[in-house]
């Protein structure tokens, strides 16, 4: 009898020279950890923010995707939120459901199931909500006047803007 011939080994894969994108070494770990629990596409757990929007990105996590027989055609995603918020992301879970199948492309989601957890979530520190973002400060009017005077003669609107804030930034930080 004569034996199978052996499996091509893969090729190791090359790397670039230089600085590498950090995203791009860690790619293949996402995808694999994404793959687990059910994410097909990976978007869906590193663009969260921009999916789900900023209000509910703050106060939910996307857990799992799963592929259930009874559901029929579609998934379910579960979702991770403070019981302190659950019934306000509740209503919201019809447009959250139409954001996440417009990531996907395609209706893939049928259904949403919060999962309700403490702030820290299940186990200490792995799915921590984000603060509410701090509100800014606002501008002395001395160097908000200052900057404006120093962008004065940009005649572009989004260049004059820029510079503007960039003056007020640097007027502003500390001597020290």
């Amino acid at each position: 009898m004569t034996r199978a011939p052996a499996p091509p080994q893969p090729k190791p894969t090359r790397r670039m020279r230089g600085f590498e994108p950090a995203s791009g070494l860690l790619q293949d770990r996402i995808r694999m950890a994404g793959e687990k629990r059910g994410f097909a596409v990976t978007r869906l757990l590193t663009h969260w923010t921009e999916v789900a929007g900023e209000d509910l990105a703050r106060v939910t996590r996307p857990v799992k995707v799963g592929y259930g027989a009874r559901e029929g055609l579609g998934a379910t995603l579960t979702v991770l939120v403070p019981s302190a918020h659950a019934p306000l992301v509740q209503m919201q879970l019809p447009a959250l459901k139409q954001r996440v199948n417009a990531c996907y492309g395609y209706a893939a989601i049928n259904r949403i199931v919060l999962t309700q957890t403490a702030p820290s979530g299940f186990a200490e520190g792995q799915a921590a909500f984000d603060p509410a973002p701090k509100a800014a400060k606002p501008a002395d009017p001395v160097v908000r006047a200052r900057a404006a005077e120093a962008a004065a003669g940009v005649r572009d609107e989004g260049l004059r803007t820029a510079l503007e804030t960039l003056a007020q930034n640097f007027l502003s930080r500390s001597k020290a």
